[in-house]
């Protein structure tokens, strides 16, 4: 009898051990995300998104947030810059500590990027750009890069530019320029400044940096127009420092737009830069798409295949002229 209950006793506890180490064998697996678990796991993606300074950056965190999602089969881990590097070097570090499965980031600027990288490439997670671009003197640092071309967009906006308001023709510009060193204001700052070599008609008598933003754009804009009675375009480098410029020259009365003296160049095409566009505020906006959850899901998923997907990939886009846009072309817009 004795024997046996303490055979009987000795199964009890083995079972126990056996449920309790399957039980903290799962909990571990779980706490890594996608890499360790079985089939259903998530996939753990860390997002570090330059901030939220502007409408295009808002649909850019909205498409992150929409793909990502749990009914998508992943978990997403948002973290906001609020436009300073040293905040993205910190969450990239924070991604590496909780071990996710990639790493997506925004870079609010293109410089100083190479050891945190080196970081996330020595711990194995494969680290995928969207946007900005960086400039790195290891292109294997990062996995893949998905985003605009920023200098095309430049170049599309100074053809027409040339075509609908002459290049020999004297036009006294004001330049409002984003975040200083980012991808997108270097693209579309080449490209007015080549323009400008081969236009010499054309004058650039104001430029200054907004920072993507309406509050700055605004207050830009009301300095250079008391300086300057008479600009005939605006080359602003996105929808809401346009926004804030139209704000300060509504203050001074000034007129732009279609029947106005100044034209109003802008780039993003938000579906409340198209608005402007069709109320014929806006005279021409170059689309900039936000829209890049979906592209960068697709690379994670042949990543996933063990595939070597395109290193860079460009979203599509397209541009709006205020004489021709239709309210079709709003209705259109997702963002």
């Amino acid at each position: 009898m004795i024997k046996k209950i303490l055979v009987v006793g000795m199964s009890i506890l083995a079972f126990t051990f056996a449920s309790y180490a399957a039980r903290e064998s799962h909990c571990a697996d779980a706490s890594k995300g996608g890499k360790q678990n079985g089939a259903g796991a998530l996939t753990v993606v860390g997002f570090s998104q330059v901030g939220s300074e502007s409408d295009w950056r808002l649909a850019n965190t909205q498409s992150m947030k929409t793909t990502f999602s749990e009914k998508n089969g992943y978990k997403l881990i948002l973290k906001d810059a609020q436009q300073k590097q040293s905040k993205q070097i910190a969450a990239i570090r924070d991604f590496i500590t909780q071990q996710v499965d990639y790493i997506v980031l925004a870079p609010v600027t293109e410089a100083g990027w190479d050891n945190v990288l080196q970081e996330a490439k020595d711990a194995g997670i494969p680290l995928i750009i969207v946007d900005r671009m960086i400039n790195t003197s290891n292109n294997e640092l990062f996995t893949c890069w998905v985003g605009s071309d920023f200098r095309r967009g430049g170049e599309v906006a100074v053809r027409w530019m040339e075509k609908n308001l002459g290049n020999d023709k004297e036009l006294l510009i004001a330049h409002l320029q984003g975040s200083m060193g980012s991808s997108a204001q270097i693209g579309r700052t080449e490209a007015l400044e080549e323009a400008m070599s081969k236009n010499p008609a054309w004058k650039v008598v104001a430029r200054d940096s907004g920072d993507f933003t309406q509050a700055k754009g605004k207050e830009v804009m009301a300095r250079i127009l008391k300086q300057h009675p008479r600009i005939d375009v605006l080359y602003c480098e996105n929808d809401n420092m346009a926004f804030g410029a139209m704000e300060a020259m509504d203050e001074l009365g000034r007129t732009y737009g279609v029947k106005g003296d100044t034209k109003i160049i802008s780039f993003d095409a938000t579906r409340a830069g198209l608005t402007a566009a069709l109320e014929g505020k806006i005279n021409y906006n170059v689309e900039c798409n936000p829209l890049q959850g979906p592209r960068v899901e697709e690379i994670i998923r042949h990543l996933k295949k063990g595939e070597r997907p395109e290193k860079l990939s460009y979203v599509d886009e397209t541009s709006f002229d205020a004489t021709v846009i239709t309210r079709d072309d709003l209705d259109k817009r997702k963002y």
